[in-house]
Order: C-alpha cells, then structure tokens, then sequence
C-alpha cells in the first residue's frame, strides 16, 4: 500500500508559479510510475504530467506543456510539479496518483492504483 499526500497548492495570479509536492509513505516509492491529474469543476479528471520510476522519463499534456516540469526524489519519497506561467484555466484540484503501468501511454485514471487527496490551485486577479 501506497500512501499519497499532496501540498503546495493556494491562490496565485496569472504569470505566477505554484510547486506541488507530493508525499508517498509505505514501501518501494521508486517502483511506482508516478503522475498528476487535476480537475477542475464540472469538468473530468485529466492528465497532467508522468514520470518514470528512474525520474528519467517524462511525458505533459499538450495544455502544460513548456509550463509545468514533473520531477521526483526517490530518496525523499516525493514527487513534484513545478508550475510555472500559471493561466486561469489551470485553476482545478490538482491530484498526483501512482501505479505499475509502463510507458507514456499511462494517462487513463484507471491505469494508477494510488491516489492523493488533492490539492486546490486558484489562478486568479
């Protein structure tokens, strides 16, 4: 069992940056593909950001792409979003999930087993 617990979310203007962290407690962190979803209201969870168990492989939606950096720490069980010209529409609840699937075709909600509570990003003036 993976234990996922997600920080670092709040209010920021548009332009501003925001990182994410996310906390994993419980055994092997580094044998978890790991990733962020976010939703926003009235709409689905959609896929963020991934990155690979080594940390050497990422893969970003086409809306962050450029913007957002994915990272993670093994040794510190963490694993990040870094946020940076932040617009209104990504205000949403942001989730970073962890599974066993493989690859950058790991973007479905029902490919990762373990999931945060979430965290809220307000973009706004």
């Amino acid at each position: 069992q993976v234990q996922l617990v997600e920080s670092g979310g709040g209010l920021v203007q548009p332009g501003g940056s925001l990182r994410l962290s996310c906390a994993a407690s419980g055994r092997s962190f580094s044998s978890y593909l790991m990733g962020w979803f976010r939703q926003a209201p009235g709409k689905e969870r959609e896929f963020v950001s991934l990155i690979s168990r080594s940390g050497q492989g990422t893969f970003y939606a086409d809306s962050v792409k450029g913007r957002f950096t994915i990272s993670r720490d093994n040794a510190k069980n963490t694993v990040y979003l870094q946020m940076n010209s932040l617009k209104p529409e990504d205000t949403a609840v942001y989730y970073c999930a962890g599974g066993t699937c493989s690859g950058y075709g790991c973007i479905k909600r029902d490919q990762y087993d373990y999931w945060g509570q979430g965290t809220q990003v307000t973009v706004s003036s």
